[in-house]
């Protein structure tokens, strides 16, 4: 792409979200640089799937950084001693699957590689419709988070900070993956499962509504990887 083609920053977990998001802004015409985090998290096999997508799709740059948030663990993707749920999401209910601060400290990070780069968007992969409503997933957290992305940078005060695009913030699971279909994103290299195994466990609910969604889309052949 030219030098003058806008850049954005795609946080990039290794899962179908984050990747159609990063997708999505490819062919907006976006020059797309990825950020990945080693957290502590017990799927650290979802950084594997994301050095493998950010390859498929010819990213710019993709950087991957280590935020240490299972030191103080808090949940039950950072603390082994704690079991990852199974049981399906219950409305109302925040499952321990949620890790406190995790997309604000993600989302600080992002923007400030994006007014390093000077990008106009970063890229988010949040989805509030098929997961449990996590509180940083929600709409109003993410205007907050621009009013504050607005104040907190040069850029920002100047009147040309990065913008946070969450494209797939409404949308259904099966929507997710007929999108990505029709992106020829490699969905087999995803990965979303939160068990920690080498191979998707089939059992916790990121692989239960993963598998449900891919059956709907008639895409039966690809749940369980």
């Amino acid at each position: 792409m030219a030098p003058s083609t806008p850049t954005a920053i795609a946080l990039l977990s290794g899962g179908l979200d984050s990747a159609t998001a990063a997708a999505l802004a490819q062919e907006a015409g976006l020059r797309v640089i990825g950020l990945s985090f080693d957290y502590g998290q017990r799927h650290r096999r979802e950084l594997q799937a994301a050095v493998a997508i950010a390859s498929h799709l010819g990213l710019a740059e993709h950087h991957t950084i280590a935020v240490n948030l299972a030191a103080w663990g808090g949940s039950s993707l950072t603390d082994l001693e704690q079991a990852v749920p199974s049981d399906g999401v219950v409305e109302g209910v925040i499952p321990s699957t949620y890790v406190p601060g995790r997309n604000t400290v993600f989302i600080a990070l992002g923007l400030s590689l994006a007014e390093a780069r000077g990008a106009e968007r970063l890229v988010l992969g949040v989805n509030a419709v098929d997961y449990s409503g996590y509180p940083d997933c929600r709409p109003d957290y993410l205007e907050a988070f621009q009013k504050l992305a607005d104040l907190a940078s040069k850029s920002g005060r100047e009147g040309h900070g990065a913008q946070l695009w969450a494209p797939l913030l409404s949308w259904s699971k099966t929507r997710i993956v007929q999108e990505a279909l029709r992106l020829a994103l490699p969905i087999e290299l995803t990965w979303s499962c939160y068990s920690g195994e080498n191979k998707p466990c089939g059992r916790c609910d990121s692989c239960r509504i993963r598998d449900a969604a891919l059956t709907e889309a008639g895409r039966p052949d690809l749940a369980g990887r």
